[in-house]
């Protein structure tokens, strides 16, 4: 039997569900009726992880954001990894909104989650590796005790919890 057990806290999209769902989502704003004629669009930049909401205005930027949030959260896609940006208005009445998808643990919340661990004062070791946390111990229940404590806070990310040893 092992003497430490240990698993890794992530935050990962897959950018093939945001692609399919995209894919839907155009679909959908096609075919409805509130969306002749307004021009409205997803741009989906698949490398830099950001996605381009165009429409009329404001309103219609809603509109096509809430339509894909829908299609998101039907395939189980991480909705707190959307960040968005400003509406910005060009001429020509179009609007344009810049959604950014977060990869990874950034370093703050991950010094966040330590502490959080640090204090509860587990029998654990949290360490920050990259984009990710890893969490040792010699038990699993402590382990465990760790995983509820994160899933128990929100960090405005969406965590997942791989690699079990």
């Amino acid at each position: 039997m092992a003497d430490e057990f240990s698993f890794d806290v992530v935050s990962k999209v897959d950018m093939q569900v945001i692609e399919d769902c995209v894919n839907v989502a155009m679909k959908e704003i096609a075919n409805r009726f509130d969306f002749r004629g307004a021009n409205a669009g997803i741009a989906f930049d698949k490398k830099e992880g950001k996605l381009t909401l165009t429409a009329q205005d404001e309103y219609k930027i809603d509109a096509v954001f809430d339509i894909l949030m829908t299609r998101l959260a039907k395939r189980g896609a991480p909705l707190k990894n959307m960040d968005r940006a400003k509406v910005e208005t060009a001429l020509g009445q179009t609007a344009r909104q810049v959604v950014t998808i977060k990869q990874g643990i950034p370093s703050d919340k991950a010094k966040e989650m330590v502490a959080a661990i640090k204090q509860v004062k587990l029998k654990v070791q949290a360490s920050i590796k990259g984009d990710q946390l890893r969490v040792t111990g010699k038990s699993k229940d402590d382990l465990q005790q760790a995983m509820a404590l994160l899933r128990g806070k929100d960090y405005g990310l969406d965590l997942q919890f791989d690699n079990f040893r």
